[in-house]
């Protein structure tokens, strides 16, 4: 009996977009009426110092379909995700990016998809970014891929859903957004990867640097090869478990 899905969260990570955060509704509008799930959006305020909070709450607020959370203080793009998909009530849960650069119409793509697979991610066609970020991406993806053999051509594209389950059995850590499909393959989960639509930056500006976009991930991925080369798999044949008996140590 194929699985039933009846809701759907996408999270949306926050951070000094004060200017894109209206354009965000609007773009759903059409999605949320053609998807067959019942479809929330919660916001996650990533510390933003902007007026960015301002904003969510008022959207939360005028539409009935949008929660938020709202952080202290910056904790980066993989904790806001996070903490968005432990605080989702539904048992799959979607990302995608506040700057739009990805269309929330692609969705439709991916919960066709859903439940055959734990995680469907997206394949940006056409990226409207700089040389630079293009360049280093493409680098980072074939290092990644050679390493961690995950198949996956653009792990970092922002559009996304996943099984919350698989999600919340990711190891966390600082940049593992970046690298959910070989997460979920280290789990024996599916994975598949379709391509989406990209669009040039309107607002906002970006947070990454060759830092972060480059050297770090590296080495995320070299940890990540040593923790895939030492996990452990078993199968239980059997058990017994005697559950404790009424009275004893009363």
């Amino acid at each position: 009996m194929k699985e039933e899905v009846n809701k759907l969260i996408i999270v949306i990570p926050i951070f000094n977009e004060v200017d894109g955060i209206v354009r965000i509704f609007p773009a759903f509008e059409e999605y949320i009426n053609q998807s067959k799930f019942e479809v929330n959006l919660l916001l996650v305020n990533d510390g933003s110092t902007d007026n960015s909070l301002d904003e969510i709450r008022k959207a939360a607020a005028y539409y009935e379909h949008v929660d938020f959370i709202s952080f202290e203080k910056n904790a980066g793009l993989s904790a806001a995700i996070r903490a968005g998909f432990e605080k989702s009530t539904s048992d799959w849960v979607g990302y995608i990016d506040a700057d739009l650069q990805t269309d929330p119409m692609d969705f439709l793509k991916l919960e066709a998809l859903i439940p055959d697979y734990d995680l469907v991610t997206g394949r940006r066609e056409g990226r409207k970014d700089s040389a630079v970020k293009k360049m280093s991406s493409t680098f980072a993806n074939w290092f990644r891929d050679s390493m961690l053999h995950d198949g996956v051509h653009d792990s970092g594209c922002p559009l996304k859903i996943m099984r919350r389950s698989t999600a919340l059995g990711m190891p966390f850590f600082k940049g593992m957004h970046r690298f959910f499909p070989a997460l979920t393959l280290i789990q024996g989960k599916k994975v598949i990867e379709i391509p989406v639509n990209h669009f040039p930056r309107i607002t906002g500006k970006s947070k990454f640097n060759v830092w972060n976009r480059l050297l770090s991930p590296l080495l995320d991925t070299i940890a990540l090869r040593w923790l895939k080369n030492r996990q452990v798999d078993y199968t239980i044949t059997e058990i017994s478990i005697t559950s404790p008996k009424a009275g004893i140590n009363e």
